[in-house]
C-alpha cells in the first residue's frame, strides 16, 4: 500500500502504473509520458517540467519583477499584491530610454552656456588644448568632458599695492638721494587666453613690471621734484606708460588703467635732519621774498620820484623864475619842519619865542603825569 508523495512517483519501471497513479491524476503536474524523469521540483511553479534546466535572472527579469522560472511574488507567501513597473508597448524595457534621458539632461546641462556681460569664457579640450574664447551671451560647445568652460570677469578693475603693509620702498632719486615711495596699482584683463597661457603667475608679472617702471620714472627727477605734486603726476603718467609697454611685450593680456602714488617721504633714518632742511629751506625762502617786496616798493617809489621829476622839468621850461623859488621853499620846509627853530630879525627887537619847544616839554610832562 503506498501513500501519496509530494515528490511525485519514485521513478520506477513497475511502480509507474501503481504508485503515482493517483497523485498524477489529481494534481496534473507532470504529463503521464513524462513520468520515468525523477521527482518533480516543489519549487517550480505549475506547469514547468521536472527536467528543464534552470537560468539566472537577466536585467530585463529584474525590471519585469519577473525570475527565471516566472513572475516573483511578494507580500507574505504571495497573498499580496506584485510590485512591477509599468511596460512599454511591446514588452519592452524601460533602461535604455531612462539612460537615454540622462544622456540628454548631461549633453543639455554641459553643452550651452551663459556667459555674463563682463565675462568671458575659455574653451578647451579634454586635454587641456585651449580651443577659443567665447564672449558674453549664451554660447554652445561640446558636452563635457569633451569640452570644457572657464569663465572670467575680465571688466573687474583689481588692485596690487606695493609694498605691501607698512614696509618700506626705497628709490634713488637721480641727485642720488633715497625716497620711501608706496603707490597702488589699477588693472584688468584685457585678453583671457594671453592671460591665462602666456603668463606663469599673473599677479608677480604685474608686481614686477610696475617696480621695474617706477625705479626708472624716479631715477629721472630729483628729490625735490618727486616730493612735489606735479613730479607725482608726471611720475605716475610715465610709470603707467612703461609698465603697459613691458607687459605688452610679455604679451601678458592685461591693460593698466592707472597708478596712484600714496606717499613720497625721506627714509626713516633721516626724517629729523630731514626736517631741519626743509625748516631751514622755508625760512630761506621767506627771506628771499621779503627782499623781492621790499625792491619792488624801492622800485615803485623811484619811479614815482622819477614821474613827478617829469613834470616839474616840464614847468620850470615854462616858467623857471617861479618853480626855482617854488622848489626852494618846498625843500626847506621838508628840512627844517622837525627842528628846533628861533628866528632873529634886527637889533632892538625881541626874539621869537621858540613855540614848538615849550609844546614838546608840555606833552612830556603829561606823559609823566599820567
Amino acid at each position: 500500500m503506498a501513500g501519496k508523495s509530494p515528490w511525485g512517483s519514485g521513478g520506477g519501471k513497475g511502480s509507474n502504473d501503481e504508485g503515482s497513479g493517483g497523485d498524477d491524476s489529481t494534481s496534473g503536474d507532470v504529463p503521464s509520458s513524462e513520468g520515468s524523469k525523477g521527482p518533480r521540483n516543489p519549487w517550480l511553479p505549475p506547469g514547468k517540467d521536472r527536467g528543464e534546466p534552470r537560468r539566472s535572472a537577466s536585467i530585463e527579469d529584474i525590471f519585469k519583477n519577473r525570475g527565471p522560472e516566472g513572475p516573483r511574488r511578494t507580500g507574505g507567501g504571495g497573498k499580496g499584491p506584485n510590485f512591477r513597473l509599468p511596460e512599454r508597448p511591446g514588452g519592452k524595457s524601460w533602461f535604455p530610454l531612462a539612460l537615454g534621458g540622462l544622456a540628454a539632461v548631461w549633453i543639455l546641462t554641459t553643452s550651452v552656456h551663459q556667459v555674463a556681460p563682463a565675462e568671458q569664457a575659455l574653451v578647451s579640450w579634454i586635454g587641456g588644448k585651449y580651443s577659443r574664447t567665447m564672449d558674453s551671451g549664451f554660447q554652445v560647445t561640446l558636452p563635457y568632458p569633451i569640452q570644457s568652460v572657464d569663465k572670467e570677469n575680465v571688466q573687474e578693475i583689481r588692485s596690487e599695492k606695493i609694498p605691501a603693509g607698512d614696509t618700506q620702498k626705497l628709490i634713488l632719486t637721480g641727485d642720488q638721494n633715497l625716497v620711501d615711495l608706496s603707490y597702488l596699482i589699477r588693472w584688468n584683463i584685457g585678453d583671457l587666453a594671453l592671460f591665462r597661457y602666456r603668463l606663469a603667475d599673473p599677479i608677480e608679472t604685474v608686481r614686477e613690471a610696475a617696480e621695474t617702471a617706477m625705479r626708472q620714472s624716479v631715477a629721472e627727477l630729483e628729490l625735490d621734484t618727486v616730493l612735489s605734486g606735479e613730479g607725482r603726476a608726471e611720475i605716475e603718467q610715465n610709470v603707467r606708460e612703461r609698465m603697459q609697454a613691458i607687459l605688452d611685450a610679455y604679451q601678458a593680456g592685461i591693460v593698466v588703467q592707472g597708478i596712484e602714488i600714496d606717499k613720497t617721504d625721506p627714509p626713516e633714518t633721516v626724517v629729523d635732519a630731514f626736517k631741519d632742511v626743509s625748516a631751514a629751506e622755508q625760512d630761506a625762502q621767506a627771506e628771499l621774498n621779503r627782499a623781492r617786496r621790499y625792491a619792488q616798493q624801492l622800485l615803485a617809489r623811484a619811479q614815482g620820484d622819477a614821474a613827478a621829476f617829469d613834470k616839474i622839468y616840464a614847468e620850470y621850461r615854462l616858467a623857471p623864475d617861479v618853480t626855482r623859488r617854488r622848489l626852494y621853499y618846498e625843500t626847506m620846509e621838508s628840512v627844517l619842519r622837525e627842528t628846533d627853530k628861533t628866528v632873529i630879525e634886527a637889533d632892538g627887537v625881541t626874539p621869537y619865542l621858540p613855540l614848538p619847544e615849550v609844546q614838546r616839554r608840555n606833552r612830556a610832562s603829561q606823559a609823566e603825569g599820567q
